[in-house]
Formats: C-alpha cells, structure tokens, sequence
C-alpha cells in the first residue's frame, strides 16, 4: 500500500532524527526571517499533517522542504501535484492574447529519448517515435510530450524540401494519427490546406494530399524543387497523420537547385 503525503513526511522527519519540537523551532526561524506566521508549524499542526491527512499549506510546504532537506517540486508530487506534466493541462485554457509563457520554469525534468535506433539520420524524413529505442528523465521540459501516445512525431530530412518554405528541412511536426483520412475541400489559402505525414515504400514524407480512388496525389508546395508522385493507395503510400503541429528553423537552409539563367533582352538594331 503507497503511503500517504503525510506518511512520506513523518519517514523523511524520523530519518533526520529530528522530533516535532525541533520541526517547530526550525519553522519558527523561517517565519521570522521572512516575517510570516503562515511559515510557522506547531507540534499539533504537523500532528494532523502527519496522521490525519491534513494538506500543509503552501508556506509550511516550503519550511518543511527546507527542514527536511527536500526538493519542493517532489513534496508537492506527494499530493498529486506533479509540475513535470504541467504541460499537458496548458490546452485546457486559450488566451485570447499572446504572451511570453514561463510555465516551463516550474518543470524540474521531462523525458526525452536517450537511444536511437542506429539507422536514424538526419538526411531523410523520419517518423520520431520509430527510431526511439529508450526514454529518459533529464532536467527538460516540454520534450516529455513526445511520449504522450496520442500523437507521433517526424523530423523533416535535411534533404526533404517537399513542403519547403512552410516546413523546411529540419524541421520537428506533430502528426495527430486520428486524422489519417485526407480531407477535400476548397481552402482559401496554403496555411488552411490539412498536411499530412505520409509513409511510401521510399521513406516518409510532409505534403498535401489528394486521393482519387485507389491513387494519392503528394502535392509539394509550388516554391519547391520537389515534384508531384502520384502512388497508388494505400499499397505504396499511407497516411500517418495529420500535421498539427511544428517547430522550424528559419534562414538556415537554401533550396538546392539552379534557377534558370536570365537572358538579357537582344538589342534591337
């Protein structure tokens, strides 16, 4: 049976020796020097803490952490408040303003993947979670959505410039594998038009899509060098996902291909 909140601090304080009058005195010093009685924890307080399932109060949550020696993120986990998956309640409001988000200070570690399949390069197109082999808590944040199940994630080849300039290599998307199914429509603009995360027998790719029977069109944008491929559907081409998310780097990465020489116009004579 996991032991309670309560139950974690009362093992932490016997294992420091110390008794609840010295908790008392240790917390008295805290709150004087921060002039607040809140950080003060009597002997009956830390009683109904310890035995009772009393939730300590945010300023006796930080004396406690700094009596016992103990990170503060972590007694905070010990009632269910884990700031490392903060992340993962962000959608649940949207500001209708944009603003600098400092969410990620709060997160002490994240999991990001520690071995790679040995065949991963970053010359081609690639589905993330594939070459993934290992994941690891390190002292990031952010990165642990990766492991969220919900969604893959591809990397676009250093050579890949299919959907270039939108998502130029190098590139990081978010695929949502629900949205594997290609929407048709009339779409006002290349930023309206669904992208989609698809896997040939050539390796993976980003484009627009369009299915005609048992044919895919992977429609490149018009700025690339990369041509139309017409495969047929879904033996040779399946869509993974939609794309609905990406980080991109910008001004670093230059089509490789010649334009057409200009002629200067003839002199008329």
């Amino acid at each position: 049976m996991e032991l309670t909140g309560g139950q974690k601090l009362r093992v932490l304080r016997e294992a420091l020796g110390y008794t609840m009058r010295d908790v008392e005195t240790g917390s008295l010093q805290v709150s004087r020097r921060l002039a607040n009685d809140e950080f003060a924890i009597p002997p009956s307080r830390l009683s109904d803490i310890e035995t009772k399932g009393v939730v300590p109060s945010i300023f006796r949550l930080y004396t406690l952490a700094a009596i016992y020696r103990c990170d503060y993120h972590e007694l905070l986990s010990w009632y269910g408040v884990d700031l490392n998956t903060i992340h993962v309640d962000l959608p649940s409001a949207r500001p209708n303003r944009s603003h600098l988000s400092q969410v990620s200070d709060s997160a002490s570690e994240a999991l990001i993947p520690v071995r790679l399949d040995p065949g991963f390069t970053l010359s081609k197109t690639t589905n993330i979670l594939r070459m993934i082999e290992q994941w690891g808590a390190v002292p990031l944040t952010y990165l642990s959505t990766l492991a969220d199940g919900r969604y893959t994630y591809g990397y676009i080849g250093a050579e890949d410039f299919t959907m270039h300039p939108i998502l130029p290599p190098g590139s990081f998307v978010q695929v949502d594998e629900s949205k594997n199914k290609v929407a048709e429509g009339i779409w006002r603009s290349e930023f309206e038009r669904p992208i989609y995360f698809v896997e040939t027998r050539n390796g993976f790719v980003c484009c627009w899509c369009h299915v005609s029977r048992d044919r895919i069109v992977l429609q490149s944008h018009p700025l690339s060098p990369v041509p139309v491929r017409t495969l047929k559907h879904p033996q040779e081409a399946e869509v993974i996902g939609q794309v609905v998310g990406a980080a991109i780097r910008l001004g670093r990465w230059q089509v490789l291909y010649s334009e057409p020489e200009r002629r200067e116009p003839a002199e008329l004579t």
